[in-house]
């Protein structure tokens, strides 16, 4: 005799889909600033007129801001989830050398930058202790 499980109505219509939609993006929004006549804008204003809605259309889940800022540098900040903000200044660039840094932020986390000292770092300490050449069983001299 084979035992078999209470079938739901919940159990036929949820599949496993290997891990597929279970991902959230942390870019939540990326604000655009630019300069009208500025020559450090020309760029920016190639990407918002060329590639910029080629790239929201493939990234609906992004809300996209974009806002003139005479006499200013053109920036591009990411806000992200965990409630940061990074902007990049995007002066003098090609609207393909932005691209690759507003693909960058929307890859981004939003945490801090941090240096690690090791190379494994573990919330758990070592069974064993930290080794040191004094402890154990030394060669007879």
């Amino acid at each position: 005799m084979t035992v078999h499980g209470i079938r739901t109505a919940a159990s036929q219509t949820t599949k496993v889909k290997n891990g597929v939609g279970a991902f959230i993006l942390q870019c939540k929004k990326m604000e655009f600033h630019y300069c009208d006549w500025a020559g450090s804008s020309r760029g920016m204003n190639g990407f918002i007129k060329g590639i910029l809605p080629k790239f929201a259309a493939a990234n609906p889940q992004i809300e996209f801001s974009i806002s003139p800022r005479p006499n200013k540098h053109p920036v591009v900040t990411g806000h992200y989830i965990n409630g940061r903000t990074k902007p990049v200044c995007v002066r003098n660039l090609s609207p393909y050398e932005i691209l690759e840094k507003v693909e960058l932020l929307r890859d981004a986390s939003g945490e801090k930058l941090t240096k690690t000292n090791k190379a494994v770092t573990s919330t758990k300490d070592s069974v064993r202790g930290i080794w040191s050449p004094f402890h154990g069983k030394g060669e007879p001299v």
